[in-house]
């Protein structure tokens, strides 16, 4: 009997990785932000294990961040200097292996999903 094929919804890793190819250029995202948006919230170590052994070169790994907008790469490392320079050349502001985030933009999915503001009322007297 042949093995059952694998369902790539069932597969964590996959659909880590498919979070991480939804970033857009000149976005980034905290591990936890990906694995949230995986369905797997809590699970950002298991994201960060994810893209360690990733061999894709098309996926936009250097998206990604530790939650206060570091890099994880030990400062000065080919990597820590790689992922500074593919962010800046997306236009995304790296000021001492940091990116600052602004509260509004913080959360993508708030940013496109979320319901319009509501008109404020004034009251008439």
């Amino acid at each position: 009997m042949a093995a059952a094929s694998r369902n790539p919804k069932d597969d964590p890793a996959a659909r880590i990785l498919a979070a991480v190819r939804a970033i857009p250029p000149g976005h980034v995202a905290g591990y936890g932000e990906v694995a949230r948006r995986a369905g797997l919230p809590g699970r950002a170590r298991l994201a960060a294990r994810v893209l360690s052994s990733n061999t894709d070169p098309q996926l936009p790994w250097h998206r990604v961040l530790r939650a206060d907008g570091r890099i994880a790469f030990p400062e000065g490392s080919s990597g820590w200097r790689e992922q500074c320079q593919r962010l800046r050349a997306e236009g995304v502001r790296v000021e001492g292996g940091r990116v600052r985030r602004t509260g509004e933009a913080a959360d993508i999915d708030a940013a496109l999903w979320a319901p319009p503001p509501s008109p404020r009322r004034t009251r008439s007297r």
